[in-house]
């Protein structure tokens, strides 16, 4: 902290001294002003503030106009002297001496400091504007002290109302416009806890010196700010009485008229002031019968005025201008809507009287283009409603909803029509809150009027529509109507059923995917009642769903995976069967249902699976195993897929299953058992489910609601779900003992889901032990885990013993890691007894530590002792195992102690959390096992295994919090230490001098892990050590910097960063003189990153303390990495003003740009052209759908337009067939051109020649000619063009060359295509292409092509040729040099030239 050179102001001192000083009543020991006498402090605050005052010129003057004081008594001093100066009466005077000190309700939001924290922040400002306000406060201060009153809020009160008279001018004028706002601003402050009888019984006193800031021309904002908050705390105090006094008089209407006003001034924060009091005065009314605050229909009048007139003027500019809102108008339709939200916030949605008036000029608003005012309409509308949300304000909402309903929008309306769905929607919601029974009764008539918008054409319509009915269904649905329904509710949702119903009709099938939106959640509102009620959407979803030109699959899916949820499979199978087993013509197989069925099927009946889906399983297998041992054909594989399938179904069975006594019997049983041992590819579906079976109970079980929350949820009470748990416990000894056998079956990799499955079934093992012990069949079941714990560790000690006189080369072939290979049986058998550890009595567990000891000093079993470290984790656990931990302390702390020396790596981390978990259960007398293992824990931060140093870290800050609990370390008792050391007292800043001893290590590992340690302890525990700790850490640290080793570095600049991070500002600042020269001392090492973590910690220091603080610590070579930080930062923020700039102008391009090739529909039109007339020869024009869209073909765009898609073979569709509606669509159907068949082009040697038949130069193909493929250029695809392709490939650039010892070189470049060498022109080009087919046809042909290059080379113009184009220089040696149809480029390598198309 910086010198506190002011020891009075309370700001500059520490949290400690300052509430040193209050508990001494103000009085300090630092010499400053609070810790003088009272005398002493009156005299010098009388003596500063006259001095402050004289300097003021209207406080003097005040002052000397003032009358001169009379002697009068201590506690009306202040009173007559406020009545000498004509504005307090006697009447007033006696009021404030009776009036209680009954302060106003802290409903501001400025009052959550309390009144002397508010004038503290003032007298002490830190700001230049504070000043004045701090100088009128010290005067008023003073004037209290010198007439012996107390600093009251009342008398604060009195003397600013003064002095407030004294800034006005003789016509209700300010003087002094700063000394106004600094008494106004403290006067604002302080009504707020003045008596509420005081403001009431003076208003208009209080009013009239209040008034002239109002009505000022000239005043300020925060005069003005100031002043409504005054003027809110007057009003509020106001009872009913002062409420009926009419606007003419000075009252309370006349005040809040005034604020009104104020609430559409064109400042900002003024405007937002005054709404935010007439806010307040509405949301605390007096006393009265009345639903509304007196003044609330006042305000709503002048609100819908104001809103009105400025609709009035929008609409008047509208007609004289293009534009439908100008700017100029937007602000004043905004700031009216404003005032209308605020309004309707405070008095309970809107009075009632004006409620129809109020909906009637919001819809006519929301009308407008302007995006802005149709959402601030509307938010009016949120506002209102959410205001009648309580039972207070209930009584208007129907009159609202009735308006609402009136002024039904068009039906074809997209710009008004979405908004109104969605108030409606809102007003249902709100209803639904207080009347859910009426509200329900009145959903299937609105549910059918909201139904009819979603065969509008407009898109936008359909969604708003969809969205509003969902939240029907979920908000206006009790739950009370689907856990016991009358008579009434059943006829209801049969309705609204029927109403859904008729949504899957032809009418709306433009808006099939938003209607099987509203079906989805239909069936979770309806849950089970869905079942009578919902059967004919299931049929018709899942028929339309069936068919192979149905668009929709994906959200007919989620329809139907909800109605499985809700109906339960069982239901949704009669309606729509699976036909696996024996399919008949016309009835087409579901597989498809299988994986919805798996993923939403739960709570049902179990019965279901065992007579639907084990039959099914069984036929399948029945079909693989008949095809015997030959090799699968598809449909064996679809088979084996099928029981896979089916069994993947049993953990959705099995979640919470309505009839688990009757349908788990012995024989399911049975079957699960087998099925576990005979087909392995089955176990995980089947673990899962039985695993399933157990959880789900408990969940219910561990659930903290009411019985009938619980019914809802799942249909299984509390009861029932331990009834099915105890009858679960029946058949678990059977089931453990299949499951431990097929754990040791299973292959390592492959076991996780059996040890979860076993878990659960151990577990209510030891609950129906301890429910039933003593009632049916007394201890039976812990005597068979008794005695299965018995023979696993018999099993495992005779498996122990063979291992250890096992022979070496067998042990060493039992140590083979495969994949394939079974573990030894030691591994299984220690994983069984973990499993078993946390379920068996407290008398077991010391043959467990006597297991555990006989493994821990195996060294030729790492794998096996990493098991055994595990066995304490798992202990701490359970209850009985933490008492064992607890009690038998004393012997595990020897015996970690004793096998640190022969713990292998692949242990390290297990080994670390079982010490954590004995520290964690350690007595306070053991505190010595801290320091014997501390080392151990520091090594390990310096694993090479991410675990095992989180794990370290962990212990470490364990170790340190056991510390910080206190207690006494007998260092006699610490191994390696003298018998004769003194004991110490544990605490934090011993175990810091502990784990820094280390720093003196010998090896420069041991230092790096213990500074590393350091970091992460003092990361952990800054907050709780003595600052002079903390420093001294620090300093030592730092002075490791400078060493040689980097590893050591490494550390400590991890731990530089930490502190940088963390640590207080007043801490690390002094040090940053060490630090930065230290840190940039690496700055150029780049081994280890060196160079990237240097310039991190530089960048976070500068973050923190600024690049002034740092660069002043900066060595001269370290500065230019300084200065690169800075002009990165800089770059990358202007970088980022630019990218942010360009995304504005992208997004305004984009605004008026228009996507697609042409400007405008009109040139899409007219230039638009079918790029398949030229390719489509042979197609017919019936057959190619047209691409320019014209007039007609739009609507079918927007959902006007209806297709039928044809069938195949030209078959006619029935109309009246169940199927029709799959063949219909809102929008044209694809249709795929049949593929011809055409002969494939080859050139003169036979090769395929691929391209399009349409280019320059390519023959097409006519009749039973064989269609010969000519080249672009010159030559190509002719005898000459052959021999340049030949030349090119025996020397081109992809040739095959031969390098160093005769060996072959190929070229892996990828050819880059004509766009290689478009430097050259077109000519030049052309000419060395020209020259290398001279040059092969010579070479070729001899003289019987001299003619032909001579007729070529008379073309050949450009670089690199003949200046006479005679045939000789095409011979040229330096020619020949460069390569045929090549030149050379830079270092030497060759660059192929690329003929130009003519």
């Amino acid at each position: 902290m910086a010198d506190n050179t002011n020891p009075g102001n309370f700001a500059n001192r520490s949290t400690e001294e300052v509430k040193a000083a209050a508990s001494k009543g103000g009085q300090s020991s630092a010499g400053g002003f609070a810790s003088m006498e009272p005398e002493k402090q009156l005299m010098q605050s009388r003596e500063r503030s006259r001095r402050k005052v004289a300097r003021h010129p209207v406080v003097h003057s005040r002052r000397e106009a003032m009358p001169p004081k009379k002697p009068v008594a201590k506690e009306d001093s202040l009173l007559e002297r406020s009545k000498g100066a004509g504005f307090i009466s006697k009447g007033m005077m006696d009021t404030i001496h009776g009036a209680r000190f009954h302060f106003l309700d802290r409903w501001r939001s400025n009052s959550i400091m309390t009144f002397e924290e508010k004038l503290d922040k003032i007298r002490s400002p830190k700001l230049q504007n504070q000043k004045e306000t701090a100088i009128v406060l010290s005067a008023v201060e003073v004037t209290l002290k010198e007439q012996h009153h107390s600093q009251t809020p009342t008398g604060y009160f009195v003397a600013l109302l003064a002095l407030l008279t004294q800034a006005h001018l003789p016509n209700n004028g300010v003087a002094n416009d700063h000394l106004a706002s600094s008494v106004v601003y403290l006067l604002d402050l302080v009504i707020g806890h003045v008596p509420a009888a005081l403001l009431r019984t003076k208003f208009s006193q209080i009013l009239t010196h209040i008034a002239p800031v109002l009505t000022g021309e000239d005043a300020t904002a925060p005069l003005l700010r100031s002043s409504i908050g005054c003027l809110e705390s007057l009003l509020v105090a106001q009872d009913g009485a002062a409420w009926t006094l009419s606007q003419t008089q000075i009252s309370p209407r006349r005040a809040v008229a005034g604020l009104l006003s104020l609430a559409s001034d064109q400042r900002p924060k003024v405007r937002k002031r005054a709404q935010d009091a007439i806010t307040q005065i509405l949301k605390h009314p007096p006393p009265t019968p009345s639903l509304d605050h007196p003044v609330a229909d006042m305000c709503a009048e002048t609100a819908m005025r104001t809103l009105t007139d400025a609709l009035a003027v929008s609409s008047v500019s509208t007609r004289k201008s293009k534009d439908s809102m100008q700017e100029h108008n937007q602000p004043g339709l905004i700031h009216a809507l404003q005032l209308v939200k605020a309004i309707s916030s405070a008095s309970g949605g809107w009075p009632s009287r004006k409620i129809e008036q109020l909906c009637e000029v919001l819809m006519g608003v929301s009308r407008s283009n302007n995006k802005y005012l149709t959402m601030a309409a509307f938010e009016v509308f949120e506002v209102m409603l959410q205001g009648m949300a309580d039972q207070f304000s209930a009584l208007k909402l129907p009159r609202l909803m009735e308006a609402l309903s009136e002024l039904k929008p068009s039906h074809n309306d997209s710009q008004l029509l979405p908004p109104w769905i969605a108030v409606i929607s809102r007003a249902y919601d709100v209803s639904a809150q207080i009347d859910p029974q009426g509200t329900f009764h009145k959903l299937p008539e609105i549910f059918v009027q909201v139904s009819e918008f979603l065969s509008s054409a407009s898109h936008e319509i359909r969604v708003s529509a969809s969205e509003c009915l969902i939240s029907f269904l979920v908000n206006c649905v009790p739950d009370s109507v689907i856990a016991e329904p009358s008579i009434v509710d059943e006829e209801t949702l049969e309705k609204v059923a029927r109403a859904a119903q008729d949504l899957l009709s032809i009418k709306f099938q433009a808006a099939w995917m938003e209607v099987f939106n509203v079906e989805a959640v239909l069936f979770e509102a309806l849950q089970w009642r869905a079942i009578p009620l919902a059967q004919s959407i299931v049929t018709t979803v899942g028929e339309l769903r069936a068919s192979e030109s149905f668009n929709g699959k994906k959200e007919a899916d989620v329809v139907l995976g909800k109605a499985i949820q809700s109906m339960g499979p069982e239901a949704v199978l009669g309606m729509l069967p699976l036909n696996l087993i024996r399919s008949q013509k016309g009835q087409p197989g579901r597989a498809w249902l299988l994986p919805l069925l798996r993923d939403n099927v739960r709570n049902t009946n179990l019965a279901h699976f065992r007579s639907e889906f084990v039959p099914l399983s069984e036929a399948m297998y029945q079909r693989v195993i008949d095809h015997g041992e030959a090799e699968k054909t598809m449909e064996v594989k679809i088979f084996e897929t099928i029981v896979h399938q089916t069994w993947a179904l049993f953990p959705g069975y099995a979640n919470l299953p309505l009839d688990l006594v009757e349908a788990f019997d012995q024989d399911f049983a049975e079957l699960l058992s087998n099925l576990l041992y005979s087909q392995p590819e089955l176990r995980p579906d089947i673990c899962r489910g039985l695993q399933t079976l157990v959880e789900s109970n408990q969940e219910i079980l561990a659930v903290d609601a009411y019985e009938h929350e619980v019914l809802k949820r799942s249909r299984v009470t509390k009861s029932s779900a331990q009834s099915n748990l105890d009858h679960l416990a029946v058949f678990a000894g059977n089931l453990l003992a299949v499951l431990f056998n097929v754990y040791t079956q299973t292959l390592p990799q492959f076991r996780g889901y059996i040890l979860q499955c076993i878990n659960a079934y151990l577990s209510i093992t030891k609950e129906r032990a301890s429910t039933i012990r003593s009632f049916i069949i007394p201890r039976s079941h812990n005597q068979e885990l008794l005695d299965t714990f018995v023979r696993v560790t018999e099993m495992f000690g005779t498996s122990l013993a063979e291992t250890s006189i096992q022979p070496q080369p067998m042990k060493q072939h039992s140590k083979d890691t495969s994949s394939n290979q079974m573990p030894p049986t030691t591994h299984t058998l220690m994983d069984l007894i973990i499993t078993l550890s946390i379920y068996l009595p407290l008398a077991t567990f010391v043959q467990l530590f006597t297991l555990t000891s006989r493994i821990l000093p195996l060294t030729k079993d790492p794998q096996l002792q990493k098991k055994a470290y595990k066995l304490l984790p798992r202990l701490a656990t359970s209850d009985n195992g933490a008492l064992a931990l607890g009690s038998r302390s004393k012997d595990l702390q020897s015996l970690l102690l004793t096998s640190a020396a022969t713990a292998s790596a692949p242990a390290r981390r297990d080994r670390l959390l079982s010490l954590a978990t004995i520290v964690n259960h350690l007595p306070n007398s053991d505190l010595h096992f801290i320091p014997a293992i501390l080392s151990e824990a520091v090594i390990a931060t310096k694993e090479s295994n991410e675990k095992a140093r989180s794990a370290a870290f962990d212990l470490l800050v364990l170790m340190g919090r056991k510390m910080g609990e206190g207690g006494t370390i007998e260092q006699s008792k610490i191994p390696h230490m003298d018998a004769a050391a003194p004991a110490v007292e544990a605490s934090l800043e011993e175990f810091f001098t502990m784990v820094s001893a280390g720093l003196v290590g010998e090896t420069p590992h041991m230092i790096s892990a213990s500074i590393t340690a350091l970091t992460r302890i003092l990361y952990e525990f800054h907050k709780q050590l003595p600052r002079t700790v903390i420093e001294d850490l620090v300093s030592t640290l730092t002075l490791f910097l400078t060493s040689n080793n980097r590893e050591v570095v490494r550390s400590c600049l991890g731990f530089t960063k930490v502190i940088v991070v963390s640590l207080p500002t007043e801490v690390v600042q002094p040090k940053l003189q060490a630090l930065v020269p230290g840190v940039l001392g690496w700055s150029k090492e780049h081994k280890s990153r060196f160079r990237a973590k240097v310039k991190h910690i530089i960048e976070r220091m500068i973050r923190r303390f600024g690049i002034q603080e740092v660069e002043q610590w900066c060595p001269e070579d370290g500065k230019k990495l300084v200065q690169n930080i800075r002009k990165t930062k800089e770059r990358k923020k202007r970088k980022k003003s630019e990218a942010a700039e360009e995304a504005s102008e992208v997004d305004e391009g984009r605004k008026v740009s228009r996507k697609g090739r042409f400007e405008s529909e009109y040139e899409e039109a007219i230039y638009d052209s079918d790029d398949d007339e030229d390719s489509d020869i042979d197609s017919s024009d019936d057959d190619r759908a047209p691409k320019a869209k014209t007039r007609n073909q739009k609507g079918a765009t927007t959902g006007r337009g209806t297709y039928i898609t044809e069938l195949p073979d030209d078959e006619p569709l029935d109309l009246l067939s169940a199927n029709a509606l799959s063949h219909v669509s809102s929008s044209q159907p694809i249709q795929f051109k049949a593929r011809t068949k055409t002969r494939a082009k080859v050139d003169l040697d036979g090769k395929l020649v691929f391209g399009n038949g349409n280019e320059k130069g390519q023959a097409r193909d006519n009749g039973d000619q064989m269609a010969v493929g000519l080249g672009e250029g010159p030559g190509e695809g002719t005898l000459e063009g052959g021999i340049n392709a030949y030349v090119e490939a025996i020397r081109g650039r992809d040739a095959v060359q031969r390098g160093r010892g005769g060996r072959l070189k190929f070229s892996n470049k990828r050819q880059r295509g004509g766009d290689e060498m478009d430097v050259d022109d077109e000519e030049a080009t052309e000419n060395r292409k020209q020259r290398t087919v001279s040059e092969a046809l010579v070479k070729a042909r001899g003289s019987e092509m001299n003619g032909v290059s001579r007729r070529i080379m008379t073309h050949r113009r450009g670089r690199g040729g003949a200046s006479n184009g005679l045939v000789k220089n095409s011979f040229d040696p330096k020619t020949q040099r460069k390569g045929l149809g090549v030149q050379k480029v830079k270092g030497g390598r060759v660059g192929k030239t690329t003929a130009v198309r003519r």
